[in-house]
């Protein structure tokens, strides 16, 4: 296992790093260097940049329109970007539902909506989760009951990651009750702006609007949106799920967050503490690890062997990891980590910490980061999914 890069990967880096200083609008990497609100805007420009470069897809490959690099090119890139404050791009339409319709999908829906994902025009949300229905996906009781060339859809959704912007939504629905609960789920392509679907606000602890539920209160959806076979949807469930979880791990993430909490830390003045050092030590040994597990995985594939199935590994790890970078995070700042409602920042009530741009988030990132070992599959379950994988 040779985890070095050669001459001519250093060499696709150092592109990929030129082109990004070029073209990464410098106010939005200052919001992400310094874990500040983006916009969807400030999203959906970096979206656009990526896709007239082609790059929105980097993952694709090019028979689909996307650059066709191997693993390690592709990685290189996510690292390069993450480094220079690059805004983690909404993996719902290039990385989950784009893999799925590119395995699955019919020529015609192919052409049809993959161009678009590319450009960055469109806005994609996830409705997979229910009321009840959150690692045990099989259970979900969205029902989509076929009428003609139409199906009419009817339940509800939750949790659903910036559903305000959706423009398109990929759910997982009920088409029969026959059998076990994984056979008689379809997916379903569906436009938000049909008739029937409702999308209301959940508001989050630290005061933010990310998540919502959908409803959908017979929402007519044309059968030709349904991908790959009727009740055969479990199977590209979990083809999409590999992919969400290898992308929570985001050990690049990592990487340029534990340089933000140095950063945090020599500014409070306890980056000089043994002890606290010693924490910041320990999460750069584990945020290492994590690198070393992805490496391993680009290993064998760049060697042609059979690519290690550590998805719900990378998961774990990845988002345990997000969690202590913020836990600390707090713990260097103090006091003043506490207040995040945006309102008292603004009225100068920190007194000599106003203007500090990494005060202010920080409790904010804490509380939302509590949620990274429960979506994409809870830890404990994916450690049950390790366990047996492993032992048998």
């Amino acid at each position: 296992m040779d985890l070095k890069f050669t001459p001519e990967e250093q060499a696709f880096r150092e592109q990929i790093r030129a082109w990004v200083a070029e073209n990464l609008p410098k106010d939005i990497s200052h919001k992400v260097h310094n874990a500040l609100r983006l916009s969807k805007e400030d999203l959906q420009r970096w979206a656009r940049i990526l896709g007239a470069k082609g790059w929105h897809g980097w993952a694709w490959p090019k028979q689909f329109g996307g650059p066709g690099w191997n693993a390690i090119q592709k990685h290189l890139f996510e690292e390069e970007c993450a480094l220079a404050g690059a805004p983690r791009v909404i993996p719902f339409g290039p990385v989950m539902v784009a893999p799925v319709i590119m395995a699955f999908g019919t020529p015609e829906q192919q052409q049809r909506f993959l161009p678009d994902i590319m450009s960055g025009k469109v806005w994609w949300s996830q409705g997979y989760s229910e009321p009840g229905s959150g690692s045990d996906l099989a259970s979900v009781k969205t029902k989509a009951e076929r009428k003609g060339d139409f199906y009419i859809v009817n339940g509800q959704k939750t949790w659903t990651t910036l559903g305000q912007h959706g423009d398109w939504i990929f759910c997982l629905v009920r088409t029969s009750n026959e059998g076990k609960p994984q056979t008689g789920i379809s997916f379903l392509l569906i436009d938000m702006k049909s008739p029937g679907v409702t999308v209301r606000p959940i508001i989050t602890m630290d005061g933010e609007h990310e998540v919502n539920e959908v409803w959908f209160d017979n929402v007519e959806v044309p059968a030709d949106q349904l991908v790959g076979e009727e009740n055969k949807g479990w199977t590209y469930a979990k083809h999409l799920l590999a992919h969400e979880r290898t992308n929570i791990a985001d050990v690049n993430r990592a990487k340029r967050e534990l340089e933000r909490l140095k950063r945090i830390a020599k500014a409070e003045g306890v980056y000089t503490d043994t002890r606290f050092r010693d924490e910041i030590a320990k999460l750069e040994v584990e945020v290492i690890a994590l690198e070393m597990m992805v490496l391993r995985v680009l290993s064998a594939e760049k060697s042609g062997k059979a690519a290690l199935d550590v998805a719900g590994l990378l998961k774990i790890r990845g988002s345990e990891l997000q969690q202590r970078y913020s836990e600390l995070m707090m713990l260097a700042a103090g006091p003043y980590a506490v207040p995040f409602i945006a309102e008292a920042v603004e009225a100068g009530w920190q007194g000599e910490y106003v203007g500090a741009a990494y005060v202010a988030p920080l409790a904010g990132t804490y509380f939302n980061m509590r949620k990274t070992t429960i979506y994409g599959g809870s830890n404990e379950v994916q450690r049950n999914i390790v366990a047996q994988t492993v032992l048998g």
